[in-house]
C-alpha cells in the first residue's frame, strides 16, 4: 500500500522521506485547504529529497471555478513544476453547480502529461460521484483524492468503496481526510491500495506577537503545522510491518 503524505512545508515533506513514506503532495496553508507552494520551496524540495513529489495546482483558498486569468496562473504553475522535476500534478476544477469542469480539466491533464494527474478533494463537492468518476476516467485522470464526501475518510467509506468498485483499470481512489495509525488497516483491509494523510503536530513557539496576522478564525502565531515524523512511522509500521 502507497502512503501519500499531505506536506506544507520543506520540513514537512523532509519529515515523511525520513519516516518512509512512499509520496508528498506538496502545498502551502493546509489551514485553507491548501494552495500552490513557492517555486523556490518546490525546487528545494525536488532537489534534496529522494521522494515523489506531486504538487497542488490551486491558485486560492475557496471555491475551485476560477477565472481566466487564475486558469492562466493554473496553467503556468504546471509548467513550472514540470521544468522543476516534480512527479505528478495535484489540481482540478468544477463548475458553478460544482459539476466537473470537463473542458478545463482535459487542458490540465494535457498540460501535465507525462506526468500522472490526480483530480484532488473538488471531488468531494460533485453531486453525482459516480458519474464524475467516468467522466475523470475518460479524459485521462490517473488518480482520486476523495473522503467519500465526508468530513472524514472513515465516515465515508461507503462510498469510497462504491467508488473503487466502480473504478475502471488504470484510475486509482485514494482516500484521504482523518487517516492515521488507528484507523488505516479500515482501507487497507476494504482494498484500497494508496491512502493520503497530513498527520500533523503543533510545534508550539514561546512568542506572544504584539501585533498578530492571522484573523481569529485561522491558526495562531505561536505555533506551526508540521507534517509529524514519528505519526507518519506510526501509520506506516501499521501498514507495512515489515518495512
Amino acid at each position: 500500500m502507497k502512503i501519500e503524505i499531505c506536506a506544507n512545508s520543506y520540513a514537512s515533506a523532509k519529515n515523511a522521506a525520513l519516516a518512509g513514506a512512499d509520496r508528498v503532495e506538496l502545498c502551502n496553508e493546509l489551514a485553507v485547504g491548501g494552495i500552490t507552494p513557492s517555486y523556490g520551496m518546490i525546487k528545494k524540495v525536488v532537489e534534496q529529497l529522494e521522494i515523489d513529489i506531486f504538487v497542488l495546482i490551486r491558485p486560492r483558498s475557496g471555491h475551485f471555478t476560477y477565472s481566466k486569468e487564475e486558469f492562466d496562473i493554473m496553467k503556468e504553475n504546471v509548467a513550472m513544476c514540470k521544468e522543476l522535476g516534480c512527479h505528478g500534478i495535484v489540481s482540478g476544477v468544477l463548475h458553478h453547480d460544482h459539476t466537473i469542469d470537463i473542458k478545463r480539466t482535459t487542458e490540465l491533464v494535457a498540460l501535465s502529461a507525462p506526468l500522472p494527474f490526480t483530480f484532488h478533494r473538488a471531488f468531494d463537492w460533485t453531486p453525482n460521484p459516480l458519474h464524475a468518476i467516468d467522466e475523470l476516467t475518460d479524459i485521462g485522470v490517473k488518480r482520486i483524492l476523495t473522503s467519500g464526501q465526508q468530513q472524514t475518510a472513515e465516515k465515508g467509506m461507503d462510498l469510497l468503496v462504491a467508488l473503487k468498485e466502480k473504478s475502471k483499470e488504470g484510475l486509482i481512489v485514494m482516500p484521504g481526510g482523518g487517516v492515521n495509525s488507528r484507523n488505516a488497516m479500515l482501507f487497507k483491509n476494504n482494498g484500497f491500495a494508496e491512502l493520503h494523510a497530513s498527520l500533523t503536530s503543533k510545534i508550539q513557539k514561546d512568542i506572544k506577537p504584539k501585533v498578530p496576522m492571522n484573523s481569529p478564525s485561522h491558526f495562531g502565531e505561536t505555533h506551526i503545522k508540521i507534517s509529524d515524523q514519528d505519526r507518519i512511522s506510526a501509520l506506516i509500521n501499521v501498514l507495512k510491518p515489515n518495512k
